[in-house]
């Protein structure tokens, strides 16, 4: 048996850092990522998709989100069987009995923590959330669910394995042995943002659209081939359309800085690449403005998102940046001042320093001070 194992759609993730163009194309990218599912399945003869947990960024999405959920999974022959998370857990009245009104016989919404045939003899044990966080370990039922005739037995649950990556938390919290404790053929879990594996018979799909700067990989599903007896075969797919990158460069003159945005826009699709950057390293006034002015004027163009972080870069104004100051008189005088201050520490040299790039920059520009 094949399927394909998704997790953590966060569908309506509101994205509101972002100016509004970045933030629509984030928020389509997770409608488009069902259709992508859809496809993926379709060309590797999977006649289901399990999805564990977090389908909705919420439990209240409006109506757009569930219509346009719903409308995508429609489009496609699989079988979809989706799961309450701690971002959209089940709760009489609520999200998930909105969405039942509005699927078709293709789509299964899972609100109980009951086995389900999902083809003959291979059974789906779910561990649907009631409430955002259980104290109790959600997959603990899979013990005793009763299979009759099983081939194979699929466990679907949402949350943190327990002492793996959990930093702590002590909600949602999952046994590390469930599938050989619950004699599962498979457990597919969410909550974690990245494809990853656990054991042999454990996996995290992660999100299928990366939505932070935790991680350089784009969104995965997980494909997975199911035998009796046998491990699961599990081939990780690039679902996402975005990628989110965090780089830091040390940059002391303008040539390397040059040299890293050529190195990083050779190794990217750039309207797809969402980039923090952190720059670091002392160089000249001068070059530090035109670093900064090829950010703002070319590269933040070329990406989809920028986020600049330079306050570890520092200026200093060289001799000749001095010298042209110096023929301005008073400006001159002034330069000379801040310069001596800034380089003598203490409580005023960052407000001196930056007085200096100040003064600087709108000499540059023509400018008065």
């Amino acid at each position: 048996m094949k399927f394909v194992h998704s997790a953590d759609w966060q569908l309506g993730k509101p994205f509101g850092r972002f100016e509004p163009d970045v933030r629509a194309a984030l928020y389509e990218a997770r409608f488009d990522a069902i259709d992508t599912l859809g496809r993926i399945a379709r060309e590797n003869g999977a006649e289901h998709v399990v999805v564990a947990g977090d389908v909705f960024d919420t439990d209240g999405p409006d109506d757009r989100t569930i219509v346009q959920a719903v409308s995508r999974m429609g489009r496609h022959s699989c079988r979809w069987w989706l799961l309450p998370g701690n971002h959209d857990y089940a709760r009489s009245g609520g999200l998930w009995d909105r969405v039942r009104n509005r699927v078709g016989p293709t789509i299964n919404v899972i609100t109980e923590a009951e086995p389900v045939e999902m083809e003959g003899g291979v059974w789906l044990l779910p561990a649907p959330l009631t409430y955002r966080h259980n104290l109790e370990d959600p997959t603990e039922a899979f013990d005793s669910m009763d299979t009759p005739g099983a081939r194979l037995r699929i466990g679907l649950a949402h949350g943190s394995i327990r002492d793996f990556g959990s930093r702590g938390e002590t909600k949602n919290q999952i046994a590390a042995d469930r599938a050989t404790r619950s004699r599962l053929d498979y457990l597919a879990l969410g909550d974690w943002h990245g494809a990853l594996r656990v054991d042999a018979r454990t996996w995290y799909s992660g999100t299928p659209e990366t939505d932070g700067f935790q991680r350089d990989e784009p969104g995965h599903a997980l494909l997975v081939e199911l035998a009796e007896n046998n491990e699961p075969a599990v081939q990780p797919i690039r679902t996402g359309r975005f990628q989110w990158l965090m780089r830091s460069w040390t940059v002391n003159e303008h040539a390397t800085f040059e040299a890293e945005c050529a190195r990083l826009l050779e190794t990217i699709d750039p309207p797809s690449t969402l980039l923090q950057l952190s720059l670091a390293g002392i160089t000249s006034l001068g070059d530090r403005i035109a670093m900064l002015q090829s950010l703002e004027s070319d590269i933040t163009h070329r990406l989809r998102f920028l986020d600049i972080r330079s306050d570890d870069l520092v200026g200093r104004p060289s001799e000749e940046d001095l010298a042209g100051l110096a023929v301005e008189g008073i400006l001159g005088v002034a330069a000379a001042r801040l310069n001596e201050q800034a380089a003598a520490g203490g409580t005023e040299a960052v407000l001196a320093k930056r007085a200096l790039e100040r003064l600087f920059v709108e000499y540059s520009r023509g400018g008065q001070p």
